[in-house]
């Protein structure tokens, strides 16, 4: 299913097919980088308005930029620092309606209106996260956050966290 062919994020099977997606891409797949590409590319076509959507990893205490979609991003993040250290710190999914109103947030784009960012935890150890931003402020509702901690499950199920190395 590609952009031209998607169901809109308001239908009731938009996250439940974009997971069906996710198991078709990188069931088999045995490298995690492109796995992550996959992925990122994915919720790039198929969701609406946004303007950045990818992976960061947790290496020596730092988020650092992994397989993503959209304009140049932060190369690193602290732990606790933006929406992204935030989520981490906290293993919490983090919804932010208007990133102007976060406290401490980083603006790698600044047409980015609001965020989501839901943290991949493998094993009980925190392995990264997804983010998503939206240009369009409250972009993220309650359906959207299930729907992507939907799909980090099911991506961290499917990916070969023993090989990711970098």
């Amino acid at each position: 299913m590609y952009r031209s062919e998607k169901l809109g994020a308001s239908h009731p099977d938009f996250y439940q097919s974009l997971e069906q997606e996710l198991v078709h891409l990188v069931e088999f797949e045995t490298e995690w980088l492109a796995a992550l590409s996959n992925a990122a590319a994915l919720l790039w076509h198929q969701l609406d308005y946004i303007n950045w959507a990818g992976f960061y990893l947790l290496k020596d205490g730092l988020l650092v930029l992994g397989p993503f979609q959209g304009k140049p991003a932060c190369s690193a993040i602290v732990l606790g620092q933006g929406v992204c250290g935030a989520a981490a710190k906290t293993r919490e999914t983090i919804v932010v309606p208007d990133v102007h109103a976060f406290p401490g947030h980083i603006a790698c784009d600044d047409t980015s209106q609001s965020e989501i960012v839901v943290p991949i935890i493998y094993r009980g150890e925190l392995k990264g996260v997804l983010d998503i931003d939206s240009p369009k402020k409250n972009r993220f509702l309650p359906r959207d956050k299930a729907g992507l901690e939907a799909f980090v499950a099911t991506l961290t199920k499917l990916l070969p966290w023993e090989r990711v190395v970098f």
